[in-house]
C-alpha cells in the first residue's frame, strides 16, 4: 500500500483499509444504486482533497444536513481524514434550532444532501457560514462532488490525533442551549468492542438516520468488509420488503420502531430467516413486546445501552433473551469489557446490590466534555466519572437494569413514579401496542402522572380499565390521572417517544380546560 505512515489510526482510516481487500464489493446499497467499497474509498479520498482545497483543515468544523446518502458517509470520512471536527444535524429540529447549533460549533463548512437545500437556505439565512458544498447540483452553494471529481484518488495520510475531537453530537435543542457532546478520535475506536467484526458476510439495513446509533453501525459493517443497505426513513412494511428482498442480516432499531414491525400485517408472509443481529436501544423497551419479537424472529435479539456522553455501556446478549425470564428482559445486560459502572445515591455514595441509585460510568469512552459549556462538563463529568442521569440498580449477577430518567422520574405526594415501570404494565396488557408515560404539573404546580396509550385497533379499551389494572398491581400512587388515547406515539427524529411533545399537548389540554 501506498499510504504514508499514519499519525493515529482512525475509525476512517481502518475503514478504508478494509474496503481496499475488496473493492468490487458493494458498500452501499440506495435506492437501485450501487456503491463499490473502491469507488466509495476514492469519493472518500476526493473530498478530502477538495475539502482541503477549499480552506477546510483539521481542527475546524464541518457540519452535515443529509438523509440517509452513501456520500453524506463520505464527506464524514473525507472531513475526519483531515482532522475536522464533524457535526450531524437532526432533520426533526426547527430551521432556528438548527441555525444556532450550525452558529454555535463555529461551522466552517455547511454539506447538504440537495434534497435539503431548502432548509439549508433557511439556516444560512440565519447563521451564515464561510462554505455551502452540496452533495450534487443545486441552485444552492457549491457542488462538492464536482469538485472531487477534479482530485486524485490516492490514498491521503490522516491528519487526526487521538486526542482531537471527532464528533460533536447534540441533544435536546428545542429549546434552550442544546447539548453539544464532544467525542474524540482515540474514543470513536471503541465501537469494534460493542459490534466486533465477524468473519461471515454482514448486510446492514439502516432505516433511522445516519445522525444517530445506525451511523455507527454502519461504520463497523463498512469495517467489517459488509454492505450498507440504505432507506430514506422507516417505514415497517418498506423495511420487512428490503430484509427479504436484500437478505438482511443486521438491523438497528429503537423499541417503538421495533413494535411496529410486530404489529404490521406484512410481517406473517415476510421471510426474515435471514437475519442474524437486530440490535436495539435507545429508550426503554417493554419486556412483553421483547418476548414477542424473540418469538417471531428467533434468538437475534441483542440489546445495546449506551450514551454519547458515557460511550458504550452494557449489552443483553441473544442467549439472555428467555421469553420466560421478564426480570432479565427488563434488564440492559451486562457491563462490555473495560467499563466500570457505580450505583449512587444523591450524595454521591455507592449503592450496594440491588438498591435504587444514579448509573455513573468510567471507560476509555467517556465524552471529553460538552461543547463551550465547561460547567454542564463538571457537573456530569466528577472525577473521570459519567453522572449519566439514569436511575438504575445492579444485581447479585452483575445484571444492569435501568429504571426511569431522572428527569422523567415522576414525583407525587407519597413517594417516586417510575415511568418505564408504569409503561412496562400498561405495554403488558394484550390490548395495548405502546404506552408513553409522562409528568404533568397542573395549576397547583403539583406534578401529575399522564398516560400516551397506542390501542389495539377496535379493543374498546378505556381509560377507567387501564387505572384499575395499574391500582391493583402497582398502587394508587402509580394511577394515571389521564389516559390519552393516541393512533401512534410522536417520535423523535432518533426514533424515541417525543415526551416533551406529548406534555406540552396535555399542558395545552389542561391550559384549555
Amino acid at each position: 500500500m501506498s499510504t504514508e505512515a499514519q499519525i493515529f489510526p482512525t475509525y476512517v482510516t481502518e475503514n478504508l483499509d478494509a474496503l481496499e481487500r475488496d473493492p468490487g464489493h458493494d458498500a452501499f446499497l440506495h435506492q437501485g444504486r450501487r456503491v463499490t467499497a473502491g469507488e466509495f474509498r476514492a469519493l472518500v479520498y476526493r473530498m478530502a482533497r477538495a475539502l482541503r482545497d477549499q480552506g477546510i483543515d483539521r481542527g475546524q468544523t464541518v457540519t452535515l444536513l443529509s438523509r440517509n446518502l452513501p456520500e453524506t458517509v463520505a464527506a464524514r470520512y473525507a472531513a475526519n481524514l483531515i482532522g475536522c471536527r464533524v457535526n450531524e444535524l437532526y432533520g426533526g429540529l426547527s430551521a432556528e434550532s438548527q441555525a444556532a447549533i450550525v452558529r454555535d460549533v463555529e461551522t466552517r463548512a455547511l454539506i447538504v444532501d440537495p434534497r435539503c437545500a431548502e432548509r439549508a437556505a433557511e439556516i444560512t439565512e440565519l447563521a451564515p457560514v464561510p462554505a455551502v458544498l452540496v452533495l450534487g447540483p443545486t441552485q444552492l452553494g457549491t457542488d462538492l462532488l464536482e469538485l472531487a471529481a477534479g482530485h486524485s484518488a490516492e490514498p491521503l495520510r490522516s491528519l487526526a490525533r487521538a486526542e482531537d475531537v471527532c464528533t460533536i453530537r447534540h441533544t435536546g435543542g428545542t429549546t434552550g442551549h442544546p447539548k453539544g457532546i464532544c467525542s474524540t478520535f482515540g474514543q470513536s475506536r471503541g465501537l469494534r468492542a460493542m459490534h466486533p467484526p465477524e468473519p461471515v458476510e454482514r448486510r446492514q439495513l439502516v432505516c433511522t438516520t445516519l445522525a444517530h446509533a445506525a451511523g455507527l453501525l454502519a461504520d463497523a459493517t463498512l469495517g467489517a468488509g459488509g454492505t450498507v443497505v440504505l432507506l430514506d426513513d422507516f417505514d415497517p412494511a418498506a423495511v420487512l420488503a428490503t430484509v427479504e428482498r436484500e437478505r438482511i442480516t443486521d438491523l438497528f432499531l429503537l423499541p417503538p420502531l421495533l413494535y411496529q414491525l410486530l404489529d404490521h400485517p406484512d410481517l406473517a408472509r415476510t421471510d426474515t430467516s435471514s437475519l442474524r443481529t437486530l440490535v436495539y436501544g435507545g429508550c426503554q423497551s417493554s419486556p412483553a413486546r421483547i418476548a414477542e419479537a424473540v418469538r417471531v424472529f428467533g434468538p437475534v435479539l441483542l440489546q445495546i445501552y449506551g450514551q454519547n456522553e458515557a460511550g458504550g455501556i452494557s449489552v443483553l446478549t441473544p442467549a439472555d433473551h428467555d421469553p420466560g425470564r421478564p426480570d432479565r428482559l427488563r434488564s440492559a445486560g451486562k457491563l462490555l469489557p473495560g467499563v466500570e459502572v457505580a450505583i449512587r445515591d444523591e450524595r454521591g455514595r455507592d449503592l450496594p446490590a440491588g438498591e435504587h441509585g444514579e448509573v455513573c460510568i468510567r471507560s476509555a469512552g467517556i465524552m471529553k466534555g460538552y461543547w463551550k459549556q465547561p460547567e454542564l462538563t463538571a457537573e456530569v463529568l466528577r472525577d473521570g466519572w459519567v453522572h449519566t442521569g439514569d436511575l438504575g440498580f445492579l444485581d447479585a449477577e452483575g445484571y444492569l437494569t435501568l429504571v426511569d430518567r431522572l428527569k422523567d422520574m415522576i414525583v407525587v405526594v407519597g413517594g417516586h413514579v417510575y415511568t418505564s415501570e408504569l409503561e412496562e404494565l400498561l405495554t403488558s396488557h394484550p390490548q395495548v401496542r405502546q404506552s408513553a408515560v409522562f409528568g404533568v404539573r397542573d395549576a397547583d404546580r403539583r406534578e401529575r402522572v399522564h398516560a400516551a396509550v397506542v390501542p389495539e385497533p377496535g379493543s374498546g379499551i378505556d381509560g377507567q380499565l387501564l387505572c384499575g389494572l395499574v391500582r391493583a398491581e402497582l398502587g394508587a400512587m402509580y394511577e394515571p390521572a389521564a389516559v390519552t388515547f393516541v393512533d401512534a406515539l410522536p417520535l423523535t427524529d432518533a426514533g424515541k417517544p417525543d415526551k416533551k411533545l406529548l406534555r406540552r399537548q396535555a399542558e395545552r389540554a389542561l391550559g384549555a380546560a
